[in-house]
């Protein structure tokens, strides 16, 4: 009897075990299936893009990126340095009887830097990536093998800024400031927007004023998105959350949120890309609260992160 009393509850044990990584692995599973890798983007359809462009009224465009150099901030240890080469021109050479001369260049840096999108693949919970993808199965030294930004399709949407600025009355949001549900209902009630499933949201802080101004201001803390505020913006159906600052999310962390939980709501658990370094500034001051959204990023295999230029069109 006690035998079989010990059998069943090697078995009980077993099963609990099992469940316990079956619920594990919930979190991270897509909703579009074992293949997905492209998360959120899904919800991008032609009918957005149709939808988006009548949003255009009056044709103006807005770059949404700011310039990047060896001055821009950055999230240490990341660096970046540009080189004009003049490959086999040393002492003025030139080529061929028209005397032809070029300029190439050499980046070296972390892509990290200034206006990016981060990949699906840039941040995980315990080692474990969007669509339950293993560090150790899908993150090589040459190269994602799964979740590279070259599966990122275009993203030809509808866009939204919330004012932030407005909401706390203030040109420069204070550090440690964040926004959940609460505020960006009322925000976006304020503007009269609603945000709709396949939008990008972008939210102004005035945060990007003090990357040359007060660097060292600008990269210990700064406003953004809160925990809350992410699920509650994954839930919608949004494709991508992007900020006027270098990390999106407020810091320092809300009380009881992890380093960096944001970006593991946003990204591993919900497949939503993060826009940073977004400059919003002129949008607001236009009062463009929704505007045709269009990115293409260069499709660089297995990279983790892109630097992107993303155009808005009202």
């Amino acid at each position: 009897m006690l035998k079989e009393l010990g059998v069943l509850a090697s078995v009980l044990t077993m099963a609990v075990a099992v469940g316990d990584v079956k619920a594990q692995d919930e979190w991270c599973r897509s909703k579009w299936g074992p293949n997905d890798e492209i998360g959120a983007a899904n919800h991008l359809t032609p009918q957005l893009a149709q939808a988006a462009a009548k949003l255009v009224k009056t044709g103006k465009s807005y770059p949404l990126a700011i310039e990047t150099s060896h001055k821009s901030a950055a999230y240490g240890p990341r660096t970046w340095s540009l080189l004009v080469v003049q490959p086999g021109q040393a002492g003025g050479t030139t080529f061929g009887p028209n005397k032809g001369s070029y300029n190439d260049d050499i980046i070296m840096g972390w892509v990290g830097i200034g206006s990016q999108i981060d990949g699906l693949g840039h941040f995980g919970i315990d080692n474990v990536y969007y669509n339950c993808n293993k560090s150790s199965d899908f993150a090589k030294i040459d190269g994602l093998t799964k979740l590279g930004v070259e599966k990122i399709p275009p993203f030809v949407t509808r866009g939204v800024v919330l004012d932030m600025t407005a909401y706390y009355g203030t040109d420069i949001v204070k550090e440690g400031t964040a926004f959940n549900r609460k505020e960006i209902d009322e925000q976006a009630a304020r503007q009269g927007i609603e945000i709709r499933k396949g939008d990008v949201v972008l939210f102004h802080t005035g945060w990007a004023q003090l990357e040359r101004t007060d660097t060292p201001r600008f990269l210990a803390g700064e406003p953004g998105l809160g925990k809350e505020g992410a699920a509650y913006l994954a839930e919608k159906g949004v494709v991508a959350v992007g900020a006027d600052q270098y990390g999106l999310e407020v810091i320092p962390f809300e009380k009881g949120a992890g380093v960096f939980e944001v970006h593991q709501t946003l990204l591993a658990r919900h497949g939503v890309y993060i826009l940073e370094g977004m400059n919003t500034a002129p949008l607001v001051a236009d009062k463009a609260w929704e505007f045709m959204f269009v990115l293409g990023i260069a499709r660089i295999t297995g990279s983790v992160q892109a630097l992107i230029n993303p155009v808005a069109i009202r």
